[in-house]
């Protein structure tokens, strides 16, 4: 009996829209990388991308458990001698509450090429508007 493995051809991409509204920040990257992963099809093939396209709407209203908005910080590095920066969380989710989603589920993908290639397919608004109407979204519930 021969393994399936699935060509980047044939997958069919699906479109899902998840509110944020309530939902901890890890379980919901958690459950969104996933489904960009393509983890929840009996299709799923390690080196392909057989994942959907998430839209996720109100992202400014997504909790974090504890006192994590307090102590958590986003750190980078500007390229420049001396250029670590670090951001607290409580002012990333004022200026912009999409990059703390955008953070935690990108440090969920695989770090490579497949995995830029995954994450382009997440949308992330601060609002409960997005532009993806067109694309025939269904809502997903976890």
């Amino acid at each position: 009996m021969k393994s399936y493995m699935a060509k980047p051809q044939e997958v069919e991409r699906k479109w899902y829209v998840i509110d944020a509204t309530g939902k901890p920040l890890g379980r919901l990257a958690s459950e969104v990388a996933a489904i960009l992963r393509g983890k929840k099809k009996p299709t799923f093939t390690p080196h392909v991308d057989t994942g959907d396209y998430v839209i996720i709407i109100n992202a400014e209203k997504v909790k974090l458990t504890g006192n994590k908005i307090n102590q958590m910080s986003y750190t980078y590095h500007t390229g420049y001698p001396g250029g670590l920066k670090q951001v607290p969380y409580n002012q990333l989710i004022e200026k912009n509450p999409e990059k703390i989603i955008e953070i935690a589920v990108k440090g969920m993908l695989p770090k490579n090429t497949l995995g830029r290639q995954m994450f382009k397919k997440l949308k992330v608004y601060s609002g409960s508007e997005h532009k993806h109407e067109a694309q025939k979204p269904e809502l997903y519930e976890f």
